[in-house]
């Protein structure tokens, strides 16, 4: 699962590079360096390994360009197929990969951190990858998805002292993410699955005054409001559940 993991630590630097500060080319040619200086750190310097991070490297690039393309030309299916293919042929292919070892492996012996000392090189790689994929990554595969399905944002067009959309997403979805991932890593599936069940609990109060709101016409139509709150959470659980599995 190293391929993977470097996968994932490559799109997730990406991507975080892009929230802090959107500039082209530069946050995607970071994740793709990135990616390749901890694959060379874990020692994959194997022909099937290197050949393995420069494909890794070119995906990245690549993510990072289709994204902006995917929001600004409506093909946000061109990143979601990228990055569904780009998996599934490193998960196909991950009995090929070297293990990790190197400087890495080196450091997690000898950190004092007990956490991270009992942690193979491997399994730290993909633990990463997983962290990372819960930040901006997991951001950007839900406004993907909202897009690619036309599900329609009930901020755009609105005037912000008219009505507000659902607030806090981008910063609460992470933290739901990493919350529901911490959970599961330390096997309290149960208790993560009250967190999604608290959501929609909290959020409750939140859709009714939209329905009130759209019933006086000072706001978009309560469907859409419920829409867009239930597929783009759907879908963010998905990220966190589905780095579950593969950590699993």
């Amino acid at each position: 699962m190293t391929w993977v993991a470097l996968l994932l630590i490559g799109i997730g630097i990406a991507d975080l590079g892009h929230s802090v500060r959107p500039v082209r080319v530069v946050p995607e040619c970071a994740g793709a360096a990135g990616a390749i200086l901890i694959g060379l750190l874990a020692d994959l310097t194997a022909t099937a390994d290197l050949v393995a991070l420069a494909l890794i490297a070119a995906v990245v690039v690549a993510w990072g360009r289709t994204v902006r393309e995917g929001f600004g030309r409506d093909v946000a299916w061109v990143p979601l197929t990228l990055l569904g293919v780009a998996l599934a042929a490193a998960l196909l292919f991950s009995p090929y990969a070297g293990e990790a070892a190197g400087p890495l492996r080196d450091w997690l012996d000898a950190t004092p951190i007990t956490l991270l000392h009992d942690l193979d090189a491997d399994r730290a790689l993909l633990v990463a990858g997983a962290l990372l994929a819960q930040m901006s990554t997991g951001n950007v595969v839900v406004r993907l998805v909202l897009r690619a399905t036309g599900t329609v944002d009930p901020a755009r067009g609105i005037a912000h002292d008219a009505t507000r959309a659902l607030k806090g997403g981008r910063l609460l979805g992470p933290m739901e993410r990493l919350f529901i991932l911490g959970l599961g890593l330390a096997g309290h599936v149960t208790a993560a699955s009250l967190v999604v069940a608290a959501k929609g609990l909290i959020r409750w109060p939140e859709l009714q005054s939209k329905r009130d709101a759209a019933g006086l016409g000072r706001g978009p139509d309560i469907d859409e409001v419920t829409e867009y709150f239930l597929v783009g959470s759907f879908v963010s659980w998905m990220v966190s559940l589905s780095s579950l599995v593969l950590l699993a």
